[in-house]
């Protein structure tokens, strides 16, 4: 009896463990564990979600509400992937964190937006305005560079527009200071308080709250920009079946409807790295 016993058990340990192996996180298992922002990231992977289903793939999203989380996660192997940051700032968590990461494509851009509840234009604000923006470093570099193109502000000549800082200002006529001790995702909120003359807030915590970026800013970022968001993974996943057989599916024309349908230019699609 204390045989069978044994064999039984041994049985259900053999099943079990079989059961995990067909759900690995590697990025070639049946599972795909995705880390994103709840806009507009989780919204375009749950429009993928079906499409994937129809490929094998299951994908479960993992939502977060900041920017250093989801990077841990997916270090820690938590995560197959995640999707909620732009390319420089995968550069400079990388750098700063030693990150072992790489882009396995871009997929959208969000146009960074400055929005004022006591200005109805940047050539409004007056002389010792004060602007805020996120603590992220890896954004003043793209706020400093929108306003340089609307002729705010001159920047070093030669510098890096990714990388400066406000150290960088040669001109600012108007004298405008800059507060960047909030965190991103508290920036709408500080908006919606009336603090300082004008925030510059990321599309994804604007639309989460309601905002629409076409039309409560007093200023847009170019569409040509740069900071395209992509899917990132640890280095050498980026080739993996799973991985590519997703990036594929957040380009493909489907998706890209999609997200010019639902987001009317506040978010754009791209294709490729």
């Amino acid at each position: 009896m204390k045989k069978l016993l044994l064999l039984a058990i041994t049985a259900v340990l053999v099943a079990a463990l079989a059961a995990c192996g067909g759900k690995e996180k590697d990025g070639n298992g049946k599972e795909l564990v995705v880390g994103a922002s709840n806009v507009p990231h989780a919204q375009i992977l749950e429009k993928a979600k079906p499409i994937l289903k129809k490929k094998g793939i299951d994908l479960k999203i993992v939502k977060y509400q900041d920017y250093v989380v989801p990077n841990q996660a997916l270090d820690s192997g938590d995560l197959d992937a995640n999707y909620f940051q732009h390319i420089p700032y995968l550069k400079s968590q990388m750098k700063e964190h030693g990150y072992k990461f790489a882009n396995a494509g871009a997929i959208h851009i969000e146009p960074i937006g400055i929005y004022s509840k006591k200005y109805k234009s940047l050539d409004d604000l007056p002389k010792g305005a004060t602007i805020l923006m996120s603590s992220s470093v890896a954004d003043h570099g793209r706020i400093l560079a929108m306003l340089e193109k609307k002729g705010l502000i001159k920047l070093k000549p030669g510098v890096d527009k990714v990388t400066a800082t406000v150290k960088d200002i040669t001109d600012n006529p108007k004298k405008l200071k800059f507060d960047y001790q909030y965190e991103a995702s508290f920036l709408p909120q500080a908006y919606k308080n009336g603090e300082g003359d004008a925030v510059v807030i990321n599309s994804n915590y604007a639309i989460d709250v309601g905002l629409d970026p076409q039309k409560d800013t007093i200023a847009l970022e170019d569409k040509d920009s740069p900071y395209a968001n992509v899917i990132a993974v640890r280095k050498g996943d980026e080739n993996k079946k799973n991985i590519k057989t997703l990036v594929d599916v957040l380009h493909s024309k489907e998706i890209q409807d999609y997200i010019k349908k639902e987001w009317h230019g506040s978010v754009v699609p791209v294709s490729g790295k």
